[in-house]
């Protein structure tokens, strides 16, 4: 059986050499190189050009997804699975968008992330069984926010930027009481017990940027 040769993307040197160790346990896996951001990737996938990319987002130099895009945008026939901390599904579905091929939270079991390599070499997509089920639970969320109306989500909006109840109102031309009682039906609608829990929701299903 031929080696599944993989290039690990990660600032943290620690890090890499536990996915090292994991890896090299494993038949018909091998580490041909290592590096610590993504300029380094792109030189390592250049020269080795490895069966499969494992990325992390956090580094220094714009990140993970600057990555991704340059290594896709050389060959866009790359395997890159991206292993990250951030467990939220908004940065899985960024991921995928970018055009990586699986999304594992630095949180999954060991074996995950083997499996997760398995399932991109045979060409199908994949994510860690967390992200899915944060994928299946932000759809649900979604569905929700979609039956806010425009004026509703405008407030939303706002609230998610930092704003007060006052400055909505003044920003949007409306009255305190009608952005409070629009707040209220915001709530209720979305299950939220109050704006610190409805802004928590909005950023985790993606409709108002995370901090």
């Amino acid at each position: 059986m031929d080696l599944i040769r993989i290039l690990l993307v990660d600032d943290h040197p620690i890090v890499r050499e536990g996915y090292r160790r994991l890896l090299g346990r494993q038949p018909g896996l091998s580490v041909v190189a290592e590096a610590g951001d993504g300029e380094a990737a792109l030189t390592d996938f250049i020269k080795h050009t490895p069966d499969i990319v494992l990325m992390d987002l956090s580094m220094p130099g714009g990140g993970g997804f600057p990555a991704v895009e340059a290594i896709l945008a050389r060959d866009p026939r790359a395997r890159i699975i991206v292993v990250s901390m951030h467990q939220g599904a908004v940065f899985a579905q960024k991921a995928i968008a970018a055009g990586a091929r699986g999304f594992v939270s630095k949180s999954s079991p060991p074996d995950e992330l083997v499996r997760a390599i398995t399932t991109v070499m045979s060409g199908r997509r994949v994510l860690s069984a967390d992200m899915a089920q944060e994928f299946a639970r932000t759809s649900i969320e979604n569905d929700d926010f979609a039956g806010l109306t425009p004026r509703e989500r405008d407030i939303l909006l706002l609230l998610g930027r930092g704003m007060n109840g006052r400055a909505i109102a003044q920003s949007l031309g409306l009255s305190s009481k009608t952005v409070q009682n629009n707040l209220s039906q915001i709530r209720a609608k979305l299950g939220a017990s109050g704006d610190a829990d409805l802004v928590l929701k909005a950023q985790r299903a993606g409709f108002v940027p995370a901090p």
